[in-house]
């Protein structure tokens, strides 16, 4: 296994090629997304040790998103079982798939200890109930410190477990090596990721405008909201897919694909 090194346009071309193979089994695809949703949901409500058991099953998961975006990518039809592929890949690589998920969920929690300090707790609590904040703690200067400090704090964070999952699940790779070389990829691909993240948010405010504009022409504000919930939702689903094109060019096992 080694590091590829792309060029920043590649970032662009990874966006196409999630928008495409997206399009090419949308149902399949858009079923997936929905049920990882559904699973993180309905495991977050879990009293007490719903959110922790989210966290630890977050990597297995999106590792079953990015093995269903590789097979649509070959032209195969992700059938719903894929999404269980980090369960059934053997004993070792699912040992180091959970310990990814604590790893994970110890990150977490460190920082929302951290914005802590900032603002006593207030932002960290809305954030675990799942709540925005509200009016008045978006003007507390306290509290915009610490969402501040999550975002700077978070942003490391998900670039370390970005490929981690895949590098375990196909590259046979140790839970802690997995963290160390997703950092690098990212980091040493830097341009590429920031022309592939601009994209995305250019593709989502496009969006959001589109929809604003023809809900005013015709004059029905509140169609704004209730279109934009689904449109959104797939765009979701079209970034997940491209993901998995992320890990395939920045890694190379000698073949110049990820084995199956």
């Amino acid at each position: 296994m080694k590091l590829n090194i792309v060029p920043a346009r590649t970032g662009m071309t990874w966006v196409k090629l999630g928008i495409s193979t997206f399009w090419r089994q949308p149902l399949a695809l858009s079923g997936l997304f929905f049920m990882f949703m559904a699973v993180m949901s309905v495991v977050g409500t879990i009293p007490v040790l719903g959110l922790a058991l989210a966290l630890a099953l977050l990597p297995a998961c999106t590792l079953g998103l990015m093995a269903a975006s590789k097979e649509a990518a070959t032209g195969k039809f992700p059938m719903p079982t894929i999404f269980l592929s980090a369960f059934r890949a053997g004993r070792e690589q699912l040992r180091a798939m959970l310990v990814l998920g604590i790893l994970y969920g110890a990150g977490f929690w460190l920082i929302m200890g951290l914005t802590a300090l900032f603002d006593g707790g207030a932002f960290a609590g809305q954030y675990i109930a799942g709540k925005m904040p509200t009016l008045e703690m978006a003007q507390d200067p306290a509290t915009q410190t610490a969402m501040i400090a999550f975002l700077a704090l978070q942003m490391p964070l998900s670039l370390m477990f970005w490929h981690a999952p895949a590098l375990v699940h196909w590259h046979q790779v140790s839970a802690a090596k997995s963290v160390f070389f997703s950092l690098v990829a990212c980091l040493r691909n830097f341009w590429a990721f920031t022309v592939f993240g601009l994209v995305w948010i250019a593709i989502l405010l496009l969006a959001i405008v589109v929809v604003s504009v023809l809900a005013a022409l015709f004059g029905s504000p509140q169609a704004a909201g209730v279109a934009l919930l689904p449109i959104s939702l797939m765009i979701a689903a079209m970034f997940f897919t491209s993901t998995y094109f992320t890990f395939r060019d920045c890694f190379d096992i000698g073949t110049g694909e990820t084995p199956a």
